[in-house]
């Protein structure tokens, strides 16, 4: 019932992931939601989230964010971390998804996605076929809508969890 929701792997980072082994497994493009992923919500980029970009372009990686935000606050974001971008992407539709690929060069079955959501982030990135990887929010502070939601994520991640124990 809830499986469309689950993320392929639950993180505690965005940092964390091993992306030198995953581009030595044909890994090609990684896109990210920016706020509470990367950086606190509304937060400007900073040493953390600028050297995993400088990482990951030396790693041969494309990189993209992709947000539902407005262009001032993505395009403040990206100028500082080097990314290209999209803003107002209409995340949980696949179609930002696969405008992030196109403008990537890359594919579905060689893009990673990395987000904070369940019910945007992740599944928008299943419904575009890409791996998708959920990391737990960076601050609790958050916008009213997020908060509501966070509600019902905690209710499939209970039931992400039981079903992954099993395995």
């Amino acid at each position: 019932m809830f499986q469309r929701f689950y993320p392929d792997a639950y993180v505690d980072n965005a940092y964390e992931i091993g992306y030198e082994r995953l581009y030595a497994k044909g890994w090609r493009g990684v896109i990210f939601d920016i706020d509470n992923t990367l950086v606190p919500h509304g937060a400007p980029a900073d040493k953390r989230s600028i050297a995993l970009m400088k990482r990951l372009s030396g790693i041969g990686f494309q990189v993209m964010m992709l947000s539902n935000n407005k262009e001032p606050r993505v395009k403040l974001f990206c100028d500082k971390v080097g990314t290209a971008y999209i803003y107002k992407a209409g995340k949980p539709l696949a179609a930002g998804y696969q405008r992030a690929m196109a403008m990537m060069g890359t594919k579905p079955e060689n893009t990673l996605f990395v987000g904070d959501q369940l019910f945007t982030d992740v599944w928008g990135a299943k419904k575009a076929g890409m791996r998708t990887y959920l990391v737990k929010p960076i601050h609790p502070k958050e916008e009213i809508q997020i908060i509501f939601k966070r509600f019902f994520e905690k209710i499939v991640l209970y039931f992400y969890e039981k079903e992954r124990k099993k395995r």
